[in-house]
Protein backbone atom coordinates (compact mmCIF):
# COMPACT_ATOMS: atom_id res chain seq x y z
CA UNK A 1 0.00 0.00 0.00
CA UNK A 2 1.49 3.34 -1.05
CA UNK A 3 2.24 6.18 1.29
CA UNK A 4 2.30 9.85 0.18
CA UNK A 5 5.67 11.57 0.09
CA UNK A 6 7.07 14.07 2.59
CA UNK A 7 4.74 16.74 3.83
CA UNK A 8 4.74 20.00 1.87
CA UNK A 9 6.53 22.84 3.63
CA UNK A 10 5.54 26.49 3.75
CA UNK A 11 8.19 29.18 3.98
CA UNK A 12 7.45 31.65 6.75
CA UNK A 13 8.79 35.01 7.90
CA UNK A 14 8.33 35.94 11.52
CA UNK A 15 9.53 39.50 10.91
CA UNK A 16 6.90 40.32 8.25
CA UNK A 17 4.50 43.20 8.80
CA UNK A 18 0.97 42.48 9.94
CA UNK A 19 -0.91 40.79 7.08
CA UNK A 20 -4.22 41.85 5.72
CA UNK A 21 -7.30 39.65 5.85
CA UNK A 22 -6.72 38.06 2.42
CA UNK A 23 -3.16 37.06 3.33
CA UNK A 24 -4.36 35.48 6.57
CA UNK A 25 -7.06 33.54 4.75
CA UNK A 26 -4.58 32.31 2.12
CA UNK A 27 -2.13 31.22 4.86
CA UNK A 28 -4.90 29.40 6.71
CA UNK A 29 -5.87 27.65 3.46
CA UNK A 30 -2.26 26.56 2.87
CA UNK A 31 -1.82 25.30 6.43
CA UNK A 32 -5.19 23.58 6.16
CA UNK A 33 -4.10 21.81 2.97
CA UNK A 34 -0.87 20.80 4.72
CA UNK A 35 -2.90 19.48 7.63
CA UNK A 36 -4.90 17.24 5.24
CA UNK A 37 -1.74 15.97 3.53
CA UNK A 38 0.01 15.31 6.86
CA UNK A 39 -2.97 13.45 8.29
CA UNK A 40 -3.33 11.32 5.13
CA UNK A 41 0.37 10.47 5.17
CA UNK A 42 0.39 9.56 8.86
CA UNK A 43 -2.67 7.35 8.53
CA UNK A 44 -1.19 5.65 5.47
CA UNK A 45 2.06 5.15 7.39
CA UNK A 46 0.09 3.66 10.27
CA UNK A 47 -1.64 1.18 7.94
CA UNK A 48 1.36 0.33 5.76
CA UNK A 49 1.78 -3.44 5.29
CA UNK A 50 5.52 -3.13 5.90
CA UNK A 51 4.88 -1.53 9.29
CA UNK A 52 2.54 -4.33 10.33
CA UNK A 53 5.17 -6.88 9.33
CA UNK A 54 7.86 -5.05 11.29
CA UNK A 55 5.66 -4.85 14.38
CA UNK A 56 5.00 -8.60 14.28
CA UNK A 57 8.51 -9.79 13.38
CA UNK A 58 11.24 -11.08 15.70
CA UNK A 59 13.89 -8.68 14.46
CA UNK A 60 17.66 -8.70 14.93
CA UNK A 61 20.70 -6.68 13.88
CA UNK A 62 20.42 -3.52 11.83
CA UNK A 63 16.68 -3.85 11.33
CA UNK A 64 15.99 -4.17 15.04
CA UNK A 65 17.98 -1.01 15.80
CA UNK A 66 16.53 1.07 12.99
CA UNK A 67 12.95 -0.05 13.59
CA UNK A 68 13.19 0.83 17.30
CA UNK A 69 14.35 4.31 16.28
CA UNK A 70 11.58 4.52 13.66
CA UNK A 71 8.91 3.59 16.23
CA UNK A 72 10.14 6.40 18.47
CA UNK A 73 10.04 8.76 15.50
CA UNK A 74 6.47 7.77 14.65
CA UNK A 75 5.42 8.44 18.26
CA UNK A 76 7.04 11.86 18.05
CA UNK A 77 5.36 12.47 14.69
CA UNK A 78 1.89 12.06 16.20
CA UNK A 79 2.85 14.30 19.12
CA UNK A 80 4.05 17.00 16.71
CA UNK A 81 0.94 16.57 14.58
CA UNK A 82 -1.26 17.03 17.64
CA UNK A 83 0.59 20.25 18.45
CA UNK A 84 0.26 21.40 14.83
CA UNK A 85 -3.48 20.61 14.89
CA UNK A 86 -4.02 22.55 18.13
CA UNK A 87 -2.16 25.59 16.82
CA UNK A 88 -4.06 25.55 13.53
CA UNK A 89 -7.40 25.24 15.33
CA UNK A 90 -6.47 28.16 17.60
CA UNK A 91 -5.69 30.30 14.55
CA UNK A 92 -8.94 29.30 12.86
CA UNK A 93 -10.93 30.06 16.00
CA UNK A 94 -9.42 33.54 16.19
CA UNK A 95 -10.12 34.14 12.49
CA UNK A 96 -13.81 33.17 12.80
CA UNK A 97 -14.58 35.63 15.62
CA UNK A 98 -15.57 38.27 13.15
CA UNK A 99 -15.68 38.73 9.43
CA UNK A 100 -13.43 41.78 9.47
CA UNK A 101 -10.71 41.18 12.09
CA UNK A 102 -9.11 44.12 13.82
CA UNK A 103 -5.46 45.12 13.42
CA UNK A 104 -4.70 43.56 16.80
CA UNK A 105 -6.37 40.30 15.75
CA UNK A 106 -4.45 40.30 12.46
CA UNK A 107 -1.20 40.76 14.41
CA UNK A 108 -2.15 37.86 16.66
CA UNK A 109 -2.94 35.74 13.60
CA UNK A 110 0.40 36.61 12.05
CA UNK A 111 2.14 35.49 15.24
CA UNK A 112 0.12 32.27 15.43
CA UNK A 113 0.75 31.41 11.77
CA UNK A 114 4.38 32.48 11.44
CA UNK A 115 5.83 32.90 14.91
CA UNK A 116 7.44 30.29 17.14
CA UNK A 117 4.45 29.97 19.43
CA UNK A 118 3.93 26.17 19.50
CA UNK A 119 5.39 24.48 22.57
CA UNK A 120 6.10 20.73 22.21
CA UNK A 121 6.51 19.15 25.63
CA UNK A 122 8.85 16.14 25.82
CA UNK A 123 9.18 15.59 22.03
CA UNK A 124 12.34 13.94 20.73
CA UNK A 125 13.38 13.33 17.16
CA UNK A 126 14.93 10.19 15.77
CA UNK A 127 18.45 9.68 14.52
CA UNK A 128 19.66 13.12 15.53
CA UNK A 129 19.29 14.59 12.05
CA UNK A 130 19.64 18.31 11.37
CA UNK A 131 16.83 20.14 13.09
CA UNK A 132 15.62 16.90 14.65
CA UNK A 133 17.54 16.91 17.90
CA UNK A 134 15.88 16.48 21.28
CA UNK A 135 13.10 18.95 21.94
CA UNK A 136 13.01 19.96 25.52
CA UNK A 137 9.82 20.68 27.50
CA UNK A 138 9.99 24.35 26.66
CA UNK A 139 11.13 24.17 23.02
CA UNK A 140 9.00 26.32 20.73
CA UNK A 141 8.25 25.93 17.01
CA UNK A 142 6.51 27.78 14.24
CA UNK A 143 4.02 25.89 12.11
CA UNK A 144 6.61 25.78 9.32
CA UNK A 145 9.21 24.49 11.77
CA UNK A 146 6.86 21.75 12.89
CA UNK A 147 6.29 20.68 9.28
CA UNK A 148 10.03 20.61 8.60
CA UNK A 149 10.68 18.46 11.68
CA UNK A 150 7.82 16.11 10.76
CA UNK A 151 9.19 15.85 7.22
CA UNK A 152 12.54 14.60 8.50
CA UNK A 153 11.02 12.12 10.96
CA UNK A 154 8.51 10.90 8.41
CA UNK A 155 11.12 10.35 5.66
CA UNK A 156 13.41 8.31 7.92
CA UNK A 157 10.54 6.26 9.34
CA UNK A 158 9.12 5.62 5.89
CA UNK A 159 12.56 4.61 4.58
CA UNK A 160 12.82 1.84 7.18
CA UNK A 161 9.31 0.58 6.43
CA UNK A 162 9.57 0.75 2.63
CA UNK A 163 13.03 -0.81 2.58
CA UNK A 164 12.06 -3.74 4.82
CA UNK A 165 8.87 -4.27 2.81
CA UNK A 166 10.80 -4.25 -0.47
CA UNK A 167 13.24 -6.91 0.78
CA UNK A 168 10.45 -9.05 2.22
CA UNK A 169 8.48 -8.72 -1.01
CA UNK A 170 11.44 -9.84 -3.12
CA UNK A 171 13.82 -12.25 -1.47
CA UNK A 172 11.70 -14.76 0.53
CA UNK A 173 9.51 -15.55 -2.48
CA UNK A 174 12.54 -16.04 -4.71
CA UNK A 175 14.24 -18.18 -2.08
CA UNK A 176 11.09 -20.32 -1.77
CA UNK A 177 10.96 -20.83 -5.54
CA UNK A 178 14.63 -21.78 -5.60
CA UNK A 179 14.09 -24.15 -2.67
CA UNK A 180 11.27 -25.86 -4.56
CA UNK A 181 13.53 -26.22 -7.59
CA UNK A 182 16.24 -27.59 -5.34
CA UNK A 183 13.87 -30.24 -3.98
CA UNK A 184 12.97 -31.33 -7.51
CA UNK A 185 16.64 -31.50 -8.43
CA UNK A 186 17.44 -33.43 -5.25
CA UNK A 187 14.72 -36.00 -6.02
CA UNK A 188 15.99 -36.44 -9.57
CA UNK A 189 19.59 -36.60 -8.38
CA UNK A 190 18.78 -39.33 -5.86
CA UNK A 191 17.11 -41.39 -8.59
CA UNK A 192 20.39 -41.57 -10.50
CA UNK A 193 22.61 -42.12 -7.46
CA UNK A 194 23.74 -38.54 -6.88
CA UNK A 195 23.57 -38.59 -3.08
CA UNK A 196 25.50 -36.97 -0.24
CA UNK A 197 28.62 -38.93 0.57
CA UNK A 198 28.52 -40.74 -2.77
CA UNK A 199 28.86 -37.91 -5.28
CA UNK A 200 30.24 -34.34 -4.95
CA UNK A 201 27.04 -32.92 -6.46
CA UNK A 202 25.05 -34.64 -3.70
CA UNK A 203 27.20 -32.89 -1.09
CA UNK A 204 26.70 -29.59 -2.93
CA UNK A 205 22.92 -30.06 -2.84
CA UNK A 206 23.07 -30.44 0.94
CA UNK A 207 25.24 -27.35 1.22
CA UNK A 208 22.87 -25.26 -0.91
CA UNK A 209 19.88 -26.52 1.10
CA UNK A 210 21.48 -25.31 4.32
CA UNK A 211 22.48 -22.02 2.76
CA UNK A 212 18.92 -21.29 1.59
CA UNK A 213 17.49 -22.11 5.02
CA UNK A 214 19.98 -19.78 6.71
CA UNK A 215 19.47 -17.07 4.10
CA UNK A 216 15.68 -17.11 4.42
CA UNK A 217 15.82 -16.94 8.23
CA UNK A 218 18.27 -14.03 8.09
CA UNK A 219 16.17 -12.14 5.53
CA UNK A 220 13.05 -12.50 7.71
CA UNK A 221 14.74 -11.33 10.90
CA UNK A 222 17.04 -8.63 9.47
CA UNK A 223 15.79 -7.45 6.04
CA UNK A 224 17.72 -4.16 6.14
CA UNK A 225 20.97 -6.16 6.09
CA UNK A 226 20.02 -7.11 2.53
CA UNK A 227 19.60 -3.62 1.10
CA UNK A 228 21.93 -1.76 -1.24
CA UNK A 229 21.37 1.99 -1.17
CA UNK A 230 21.04 3.88 -4.42
CA UNK A 231 24.37 4.93 -5.93
CA UNK A 232 22.79 8.19 -7.11
CA UNK A 233 22.69 9.51 -3.55
CA UNK A 234 18.92 10.00 -3.65
CA UNK A 235 17.37 10.77 -0.26
CA UNK A 236 13.94 9.44 -1.28
CA UNK A 237 12.60 6.74 1.06
CA UNK A 238 13.46 3.25 -0.18
CA UNK A 239 16.09 4.47 -2.64
CA UNK A 240 18.08 1.39 -3.63
CA UNK A 241 17.48 -2.31 -4.26
CA UNK A 242 17.51 -5.65 -2.42
CA UNK A 243 20.94 -7.29 -2.20
CA UNK A 244 20.53 -10.66 -3.98
CA UNK A 245 24.22 -11.65 -3.95
CA UNK A 246 23.91 -14.71 -1.72
CA UNK A 247 20.74 -15.83 -3.49
CA UNK A 248 22.37 -15.44 -6.92
CA UNK A 249 25.38 -17.53 -5.88
CA UNK A 250 23.11 -20.31 -4.62
CA UNK A 251 21.06 -20.17 -7.85
CA UNK A 252 24.21 -20.47 -10.01
CA UNK A 253 25.48 -23.40 -7.93
CA UNK A 254 22.13 -25.18 -8.27
CA UNK A 255 22.16 -24.62 -12.03
CA UNK A 256 25.60 -26.25 -12.24
CA UNK A 257 24.28 -29.27 -10.34
CA UNK A 258 21.22 -29.47 -12.59
CA UNK A 259 23.47 -29.65 -15.64
CA UNK A 260 25.55 -32.39 -14.01
CA UNK A 261 22.46 -34.40 -13.10
CA UNK A 262 21.16 -33.96 -16.65
CA UNK A 263 24.45 -35.37 -17.94
CA UNK A 264 24.07 -38.36 -15.65
CA UNK A 265 20.51 -38.87 -16.97
CA UNK A 266 21.84 -38.81 -20.52
CA UNK A 267 24.32 -41.50 -19.52
CA UNK A 268 21.52 -43.68 -18.15
CA UNK A 269 19.55 -43.36 -21.38
CA UNK A 270 22.53 -43.93 -23.68
CA UNK A 271 24.77 -46.19 -21.59
CA UNK A 272 24.33 -49.47 -23.52
CA UNK A 273 25.03 -47.88 -26.91
CA UNK A 274 28.15 -46.17 -25.60
CA UNK A 275 29.38 -49.37 -23.95
CA UNK A 276 28.91 -51.26 -27.23
CA UNK A 277 30.86 -48.59 -29.09
CA UNK A 278 33.64 -48.81 -26.51
CA UNK A 279 33.81 -52.58 -26.86
CA UNK A 280 34.02 -52.21 -30.64
CA UNK A 281 36.81 -49.62 -30.49
CA UNK A 282 38.87 -51.67 -28.05
CA UNK A 283 38.26 -54.82 -30.09
CA UNK A 284 39.55 -53.08 -33.23
CA UNK A 285 42.57 -51.85 -31.29
CA UNK A 286 43.28 -55.41 -30.05
CA UNK A 287 42.93 -56.87 -33.56
CA UNK A 288 45.24 -54.21 -34.95
CA UNK A 289 47.86 -54.97 -32.30
CA UNK A 290 47.55 -58.70 -33.05
CA UNK A 291 48.05 -57.95 -36.74
CA UNK A 292 51.05 -55.80 -35.86
CA UNK A 293 52.62 -58.61 -33.80
CA UNK A 294 52.10 -61.08 -36.64
CA UNK A 295 53.52 -58.63 -39.14
CA UNK A 296 56.55 -58.10 -36.92
CA UNK A 297 57.27 -61.83 -36.97
CA UNK A 298 56.97 -61.82 -40.76
CA UNK A 299 59.29 -58.81 -41.08
CA UNK A 300 61.90 -60.35 -38.83
CA UNK A 301 61.77 -63.53 -40.94
CA UNK A 302 61.79 -61.85 -44.36
CA UNK A 303 63.78 -58.65 -43.90
CA UNK A 304 67.42 -58.66 -42.83
CA UNK A 305 69.32 -55.91 -41.03
CA UNK A 306 66.15 -53.92 -40.21
CA UNK A 307 65.13 -52.21 -36.96
CA UNK A 308 61.62 -53.45 -36.20
CA UNK A 309 59.89 -51.78 -33.23
CA UNK A 310 58.36 -53.97 -30.52
CA UNK A 311 54.57 -54.29 -30.33
CA UNK A 312 52.84 -54.03 -26.96
CA UNK A 313 49.88 -56.12 -25.95
CA UNK A 314 46.28 -54.97 -25.34
CA UNK A 315 45.75 -52.45 -22.55
CA UNK A 316 44.71 -54.47 -19.51
CA UNK A 317 43.80 -51.27 -17.65
CA UNK A 318 41.28 -50.21 -20.31
CA UNK A 319 39.66 -53.63 -20.33
CA UNK A 320 39.39 -53.54 -16.54
CA UNK A 321 37.79 -50.09 -16.70
CA UNK A 322 35.37 -51.31 -19.37
CA UNK A 323 34.38 -54.20 -17.12
CA UNK A 324 33.88 -51.76 -14.24
CA UNK A 325 31.70 -49.56 -16.47
CA UNK A 326 29.53 -52.54 -17.38
CA UNK A 327 29.23 -53.37 -13.68
CA UNK A 328 28.17 -49.78 -12.87
CA UNK A 329 25.47 -50.05 -15.52
CA UNK A 330 24.17 -53.33 -14.13
CA UNK A 331 24.01 -51.83 -10.64
CA UNK A 332 22.46 -48.54 -11.92
CA UNK A 333 25.34 -46.48 -10.51
CA UNK A 334 24.92 -43.82 -13.18
CA UNK A 335 26.78 -41.11 -11.28
CA UNK A 336 29.91 -43.30 -11.33
CA UNK A 337 29.36 -44.52 -14.86
CA UNK A 338 29.11 -40.98 -16.29
CA UNK A 339 32.71 -39.79 -15.66
CA UNK A 340 34.14 -43.25 -16.38
CA UNK A 341 32.53 -43.37 -19.82
CA UNK A 342 33.83 -39.88 -20.61
CA UNK A 343 37.44 -40.86 -19.90
CA UNK A 344 37.13 -44.34 -21.47
CA UNK A 345 35.87 -42.97 -24.78
CA UNK A 346 38.90 -40.71 -25.10
CA UNK A 347 41.37 -43.37 -23.99
CA UNK A 348 39.88 -46.04 -26.28
CA UNK A 349 40.28 -43.78 -29.32
CA UNK A 350 43.86 -43.08 -28.29
CA UNK A 351 44.47 -46.84 -27.93
CA UNK A 352 43.14 -47.52 -31.44
CA UNK A 353 45.30 -44.72 -32.84
CA UNK A 354 48.37 -46.15 -31.05
CA UNK A 355 47.66 -49.63 -32.44
CA UNK A 356 47.39 -48.30 -36.00
CA UNK A 357 50.63 -46.37 -35.64
CA UNK A 358 52.34 -49.52 -34.32
CA UNK A 359 51.12 -51.56 -37.31
CA UNK A 360 52.33 -48.87 -39.72
CA UNK A 361 55.76 -48.74 -38.07
CA UNK A 362 56.15 -52.53 -38.03
CA UNK A 363 55.13 -53.07 -41.66
CA UNK A 364 57.26 -50.21 -43.01
CA UNK A 365 60.10 -52.57 -44.22
CA UNK A 366 57.55 -54.73 -46.09
CA UNK A 367 56.16 -51.59 -47.71
CA UNK A 368 59.65 -50.58 -48.79
CA UNK A 369 60.26 -54.05 -50.26
CA UNK A 370 56.93 -53.93 -52.10
CA UNK A 371 57.79 -50.51 -53.53
CA UNK A 372 61.19 -51.79 -54.77
CA UNK A 373 59.54 -54.84 -56.35
CA UNK A 374 57.02 -52.66 -58.12
CA UNK A 375 59.66 -50.29 -59.42
CA UNK A 376 61.80 -53.21 -60.71
CA UNK A 377 58.91 -54.80 -62.61
CA UNK A 378 57.74 -51.44 -63.97
CA UNK A 379 61.15 -50.77 -65.63
CA UNK A 380 61.30 -54.36 -66.98
CA UNK A 381 57.86 -53.92 -68.57
CA UNK A 382 58.92 -50.60 -70.08
CA UNK A 383 62.04 -52.18 -71.59
CA UNK A 384 59.94 -55.05 -72.98
CA UNK A 385 57.66 -52.57 -74.75
CA UNK A 386 60.74 -51.09 -76.45
CA UNK A 387 62.16 -54.56 -77.35
CA UNK A 388 65.15 -54.20 -75.04
CA UNK A 389 64.36 -56.82 -72.37
CA UNK A 390 66.86 -59.34 -73.88
CA UNK A 391 69.89 -57.12 -73.32
CA UNK A 392 72.42 -59.30 -71.36
CA UNK A 393 73.44 -56.48 -68.96
CA UNK A 394 69.87 -55.64 -68.22
CA UNK A 395 68.97 -59.31 -67.71
CA UNK A 396 71.90 -59.75 -65.36
CA UNK A 397 71.05 -56.73 -63.26
CA UNK A 398 67.36 -57.61 -63.21
CA UNK A 399 67.99 -61.17 -62.07
CA UNK A 400 70.34 -59.96 -59.32
CA UNK A 401 67.85 -57.42 -58.00
CA UNK A 402 64.97 -59.93 -58.23
CA UNK A 403 66.86 -62.63 -56.34
CA UNK A 404 67.63 -60.16 -53.58
CA UNK A 405 64.03 -58.89 -53.35
CA UNK A 406 62.39 -62.33 -53.47
CA UNK A 407 64.81 -64.08 -51.14
CA UNK A 408 64.43 -64.33 -47.38
CA UNK A 409 65.71 -62.64 -45.40
CA UNK A 410 65.91 -59.70 -47.77
CA UNK A 411 68.67 -57.17 -47.33
CA UNK A 412 66.72 -54.00 -48.15
CA UNK A 413 69.78 -51.81 -48.41
CA UNK A 414 71.56 -54.09 -50.90
CA UNK A 415 68.33 -54.77 -52.78
CA UNK A 416 67.66 -51.05 -53.08
CA UNK A 417 71.11 -50.51 -54.57
CA UNK A 418 70.55 -53.38 -57.04
CA UNK A 419 67.22 -51.87 -58.15
CA UNK A 420 68.83 -48.47 -58.64
CA UNK A 421 71.61 -50.02 -60.78
CA UNK A 422 69.03 -51.80 -62.93
CA UNK A 423 67.03 -48.57 -63.18
CA UNK A 424 70.11 -46.64 -64.26
CA UNK A 425 70.98 -49.21 -66.93
CA UNK A 426 67.41 -49.16 -68.18
CA UNK A 427 67.40 -45.39 -68.46
CA UNK A 428 70.66 -45.47 -70.44
CA UNK A 429 69.37 -48.21 -72.74
CA UNK A 430 66.19 -46.31 -73.48
CA UNK A 431 68.14 -43.11 -74.16
CA UNK A 432 70.71 -44.71 -76.57
CA UNK A 433 68.44 -44.99 -79.67
CA UNK A 434 67.41 -41.40 -79.29
CA UNK A 435 71.07 -40.29 -79.24
CA UNK A 436 71.90 -42.42 -82.30
CA UNK A 437 68.97 -40.94 -84.19
CA UNK A 438 70.13 -37.40 -83.50
CA UNK A 439 73.70 -38.34 -84.59
CA UNK A 440 72.55 -39.76 -87.95
CA UNK A 441 70.49 -36.70 -88.65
Amino acid sequence: MGVPGPFPGTPGRTDAPAPDREEVDRALDRFGAEYEAIETSLLALQDHAGRRLLEGADLTGTTKERWAAAERSITVLWSLFDAYTAALEQARALRTRRRWPSAQELAELRELLHGEVVTVPGAAAADGGPGDGPAGPGERFSLVGLVERMNGLYARSLDVIVTADAVWSTLPARIDLLSAELQRTRSLAHSVGVRPGEHPAGDDLERITGELLRLRARVIEDPLAFWVSSSTGSSAPGGGRPDTGRYDRAARALEDIRREVAAVLDVRQDAERRLMQLRDVLSRADRTLTEARQARGEVLAKIAASEVPAVSGPSAALHEQLAAAADYRRRAQWHRLSPLLESLEDEAEEELHRARESLTAVTAPLAVRAELRGRLDAYRAKLARHGMAADPLLIERYDLARRMLWSAPCDLRAAGQAVRRYQQAAVEALAAPQLEGRGES
